[in-house]
């Protein structure tokens, strides 16, 4: 289906859901947003396009929320001029409509959801991600992406649950080539064609989560049937290949209370590769565990730490390396990650320094994102940071972007 046509039947949907359960009336009508702006520089080379900027760009967001005694409707729309590419870009970030109940409540439309315990380790959050908003330096809520579906919140006594449905697939929005030294696989196939699961009821993705405490911990079960939202790249002859996404079911659990001190993360999910369980495909991921251990605690006032180790294993590994295209990079049976974060506030806390780092043991390869943050007034903050990567290998996570060096600048007025 083609952009413009899927783009049309999002629209329908969340119109159409609205009006349906729409009450006559509301109690309450307030309006608010800022005006932003978002700036990187680069520092170790120009972009391959021969551009010296990663970002430069102005938004303007408003957002409508109406409110009656059991209802909620929220319009979050941003409007974005791009100095990079010339022109001004109208984005939808969040639009539903919300009824609670007593012990239930229903969400539709396009909206932002957030799972699982890691920090910005993603296991069993399988909702779509923008990772150029986050190595190109905007604020990180622009990280998570908003869902076209309904999600149904069901709270009995015993345990909650989530169901969410999602009839439109969305992927993860990745680096784009002309602004970031990116990988590429297959250099010679300049003709890609992405074809995104069409939207039927077969395609319909399903995500659940049951949740209750146990013993001080906030303990989750999750599933997901869907769709990988990394692409996979079909060759079809020298020149052409199909970029699709591959069939996946999840299965994972969290747990997070506190613990030594400070608070105690752990998460764990399996990634069933529905297309390829056999592992003999080279072009689809193979099945895999990952695991995360996450710890944070606050060392003195105003200044808090906390540490992650991330780990996936491959199943199928002998299958996988028997079968690995000629010339592709071979990856290991255990890719490991470390974290850390160090946040540190002054100034009443309107002053705030923080950085966070990743680091693979697997593949020799980091990410670091120093920041300091200052609160002008209640409604007036700037952020200047960077993102600097490197180590590894050419094709490794963030080794790849070792010339992708960059500063940022973020300043946003509230209202």
């Amino acid at each position: 289906m083609r952009t413009g046509k899927r783009k049309c039947l999002q629209v329908i949907f969340l119109v159409v859901t609205a009006l349906l359960f729409l009450p006559p009336s509301y109690a309450e009508v307030s309006l608010h947003g800022f005006l932003e702006g978002n700036y990187s520089f680069n520092t170790a080379s120009q972009n391959p396009s021969g551009s010296d900027l990663k970002l430069a760009e102005e938004t303007l967001q408003l957002r409508l929320n109406t409110e009656g005694e059991s209802y909620r409707l929220v319009l979050k729309t941003r409007a974005i001029y791009d100095h990079i590419a010339g022109k001004t870009r109208i984005r939808l970030r969040e639009g539903y409509f919300d009824y609670a109940a007593d012990d239930w409540e229903v969400t539709v439309g396009r909206q932002v959801i957030t799972w699982g315990v890691g920090d910005l380790i993603f296991i069993n959050d399988v909702f779509p991600k923008s990772y150029a908003a986050f190595f190109g330096g905007k604020p990180l809520e622009y990280m998570k992406k908003g869902i076209d579906g309904i999600r149904i919140g069901l709270y009995p006594a015993s345990v909650s649950l989530e169901i969410v449905v999602i009839p439109f697939f969305t992927p993860d929005d990745n680096p784009s080539s002309d602004r970031f030294w990116l990988f590429d696989p297959m250099p010679s196939v300049t003709d890609r064609e992405e074809k995104k699961p069409s939207t039927t009821i077969e395609n319909t993705e399903i995500a659940l989560r049951a949740y209750r405490d146990i013993s001080g911990f906030d303990t989750s079960v999750y599933f997901y049937k869907g769709f990988f939202r990394q692409p996979s790249l079909l060759p079809e002859d020298t020149v052409s290949a199909l970029v699709f996404y591959p069939e996946v079911s999840v299965y994972g659990i969290s747990l997070q209370g506190r613990a030594a001190g400070g608070i105690l993360s752990l998460e764990a999910g399996y990634y069933e590769s529905r297309q390829d369980r056999n592992g003999t495909d080279p072009v689809i991921p193979n099945s895999r565990t990952k695991f995360l251990l996450g710890y944070q605690r606050q060392l003195r006032k105003d200044f808090t730490a906390g540490v992650q180790y991330y780990c996936e294993r491959m199943h199928r590994y002998s299958a996988y390396e028997r079968n690995v295209s000629a010339g592709l990079p071979v990856q290991k049976r255990l890719y490991q990650l470390v974290t850390l974060r160090l946040t540190r506030f002054f100034m009443h806390r309107n002053l705030r320094l923080s950085v966070f780092s990743f680091y693979s043991p697997s593949y020799g390869d980091y990410m670091l994102n120093p920041e300091v943050k200052y609160n002008f007034t209640d409604d007036i903050w700037a952020a200047a940071g960077g993102n600097l990567f490197g180590g590894g290998y050419s094709w490794s996570r963030f080794g790849q972007m070792d010339r992708d060096d960059n500063i940022y600048l973020q300043i946003r007025y509230e209202f």
